[in-house]
C-alpha cells in the first residue's frame, strides 16, 4: 500500500489536523517539473509553447526574467499549440525565449485565526509591516464552490448594521447578501465603513478591490480603527495592480470568509467593489480573445459574478457570511449590465442617489427604491406597521415634491400629503446620520415611532382641551 494511503488511514483513525495538512502538501508536490518557453508577448498577454498536457485554465506558470527575477502568471486560455497567460505583476525583463516553469494547478491558501488584525494582498502576503502571518493547517481553494443549495441553512435573525436607515427600512439578516448601488462620489464607501465599524458580528473580512491607494490607510486607521481592525482581515488590491491581482483579491476575500464561517462564526464580508471585479474579469476575457457582449463586458463576466456572490450566505453549520457588496453604477445608470445582473443575484439592494447627496443628506439612501428581500419576515408586526406608515408618507411627499417646492400645492387638497409635508423634516433628520454616529435597531424603531406618533398625540391633546 502506498505511503500516502497508509498515512491517510492513520489520519482517519487519529483525526490529526496537522498530518492532514502534511498530506495535502505532499500531494501538491509535483514528481516531474514541466518547462516551456515564451514565444510571444503582446500587451499583457504572454504566449508560452511547451507541455500543454501539463497545463489547464487556472494553472500557474513562473516566468524567469532576464534581470534574474521571476514573475507569476496564470493560464487563461489556449490558442493552437500555445498557452495564453496573464501576469500577476509587471512584465519588465520578459522576452521571447524566457524560461517558464509550470507550478501548482489550483491556487490555495492556509488561513488561520492569526490572520485577524492583518492587511494582506491578493496573494495572501502581509503588507502591513507586522511580519509573517501564521499559516493554518487546512488548505482552502480560492475558487471553491458554495455549499449545495439543499444543505444550506436559512438566513438567521436581523443583524444590527448600526445605520438606522438600513436597520429600519432595509433590515438585513444574518447570512443575507445586500448590494449598495451608487455612482462615483455619492458616499457608498463611507456607508460601507460605517457598517464595517458598527455591525454586530464575530469577524469582518474586508475586500478593497481596485481601491485608490491613498484611501487604504484612511480606511484602516480612521474607519476601522484599532478595535475594528482587531476583529478584521483586510484584503487589498489597488487600482494600479494587474487584472489578475484584482480578481484574486475578490476570490481571497470570499475564501477567508468561508474559513471563519466553517468555524461556526458569523462573518461580515464587505467588498468594495464588485464592479471592479467585473472590470478585471472583462480585461482578462478580452485579452484571451473572448468576444465582448453587453457594453464591452464578456460572457464570462456574467458567469463569474454568481459564482463569486453565491459563496456568501448561510453555511451548513452554525456559521454564516453576511455579504455587503458595493456596485459602482456607470453614469448613475442603475440599469447598466453589471448593476442589473448583481441586483438579480443578491437578496436585496440599497440605492444611493446623487440628488440626495447634493442636498446634504448623508447617507444618501433612497428608501423608496431600496429593498430587502427578507422583509417583512424578519421584523415584528408592530415594526412593520411603522415601516409601512413611514414609507407611505415618504411616497406621498415624493409624488408631490416638485409641486410643493414650486408652491403650486394647495394645503388641504390631500390630507395624507399635508401630513407628509409636516413630517418631512423629522423623517429627513431620522435618515441623516453622521459617519461617527451609531444607532442600534431598537433605538431606531423607537425614534421612528416617536416621529410618527408625535403629531396625532398633539391633536388629541388639543381636542381634549376644547
Amino acid at each position: 500500500m502506498p505511503t500516502c494511503l497508509r498515512l491517510g488511514l492513520f489520519v482517519t483513525k487519529r483525526g490529526s489536523v496537522v498530518v492532514r495538512a502534511l498530506l495535502a502538501e505532499i500531494e501538491d508536490i509535483q514528481g516531474v517539473s514541466y518547462y516551456g518557453r515564451v514565444v510571444s508577448v503582446q500587451g499583457l498577454m504572454v504566449e508560452i509553447a511547451g507541455p500543454l498536457h501539463a497545463m489547464s485554465v487556472g494553472s500557474r506558470v513562473e516566468i524567469a526574467a532576464r534581470s534574474g527575477t521571476s514573475i507569476l502568471a496564470e493560464v487563461v486560455g489556449f490558442r493552437a499549440d500555445r498557452a495564453l497567460c496573464l501576469p500577476f505583476g509587471p512584465l519588465d525583463g520578459i522576452g521571447v525565449g524566457a524560461h517558464a516553469i509550470v507550478r501548482a494547478q489550483a491556487p490555495i491558501v492556509y488561513p488561520s485565526h492569526a490572520w485577524l488584525g492583518r492587511v494582506v494582498n491578493a496573494m495572501g502576503e502581509p503588507i502591513d509591516g507586522k511580519g509573517p502571518i501564521g499559516q493554518g493547517a487546512v488548505p482552502y481553494n480560492l475558487r471553491s464552490s458554495p455549499p449545495a443549495a439543499h444543505l444550506r441553512n436559512r438566513v438567521g435573525g436581523p443583524i444590527d448594521l448600526g445605520v438606522r436607515a438600513l436597520n429600519t427600512f432595509a433590515t438585513c439578516c444574518k447570512g443575507q447578501r445586500m448590494g449598495i448601488f451608487a455612482g462615483s462620489g455619492v458616499g457608498k464607501s463611507v456607508l460601507l465603513s460605517m457598517m464595517a465599524r458598527n455591525t454586530a458580528c464575530d469577524v469582518a473580512v474586508v475586500g478593497l478591490i481596485g481601491e485608490r491607494g491613498r484611501e487604504v490607510q484612511e480606511f484602516i486607521e480612521d474607519d476601522l480603527g484599532p478595535e475594528g481592525l482587531a476583529r478584521s482581515v483586510v484584503v487589498v488590491a489597488t487600482s494600479d495592480e494587474t487584472a489578475l491581482m484584482r480578481r484574486q483579491a475578490a476570490l481571497l476575500t470570499l475564501t477567508l470568509s468561508e474559513y471563519f464561517r466553517d468555524r461556526d462564526q458569523d462573518v461580515l464580508c464587505l467588498m468594495d467593489s464588485v464592479t471592479r471585479f467585473a472590470m478585471a474579469q472583462r480585461e482578462i476575457g478580452l485579452s484571451s480573445g473572448e468576444p465582448p457582449a453587453s457594453k464591452g463586458y464578456t460572457p464570462t463576466v456574467f458567469a463569474e459574478l454568481p459564482k463569486l456572490l453565491e459563496r456568501a450566505g448561510p453555511g451548513t453549520g452554525h456559521g454564516s457570511i453576511t455579504g455587503l457588496f458595493t456596485v459602482l453604477v456607470d453614469g448613475d445608470d442603475h440599469d447598466e449590465p453589471i448593476a442589473d445582473s448583481v441586483r438579480g443575484i443578491l437578496d436585496g439592494h440599497i440605492v444611493m442617489e446623487r440628488a440626495i447627496a447634493e442636498r446634504g443628506r448623508y447617507p444618501a439612501i433612497n428608501i423608496l427604491k431600496s429593498v430587502s428581500r427578507t422583509m417583512p419576515g424578519c421584523n415584528e408586526p408592530e415594526q412593520q406597521v411603522l415601516i409601512r406608515e413611514a414609507r407611505q408618507y415618504m411616497s406621498a411627499y415624493n409624488d408631490m415634491e416638485e409641486l410643493i417646492r414650486l408652491g403650486a400645492y394647495r394645503p388641504g387638497s390631500d390630507k395624507q400629503v399635508d401630513e407628509a409635508i409636516e413630517l418631512q423634516p423629522a423623517l429627513e433628520g431620522f435618515l441623516t446620520q453622521a459617519k461617527s454616529e451609531q444607532t442600534d435597531r431598537s433605538a431606531g424603531f423607537a425614534l421612528l415611532e416617536e416621529i410618527l406618533r408625535a403629531r396625532p398625540a398633539e391633536e388629541g391633546v388639543a381636542q381634549e382641551g376644547e
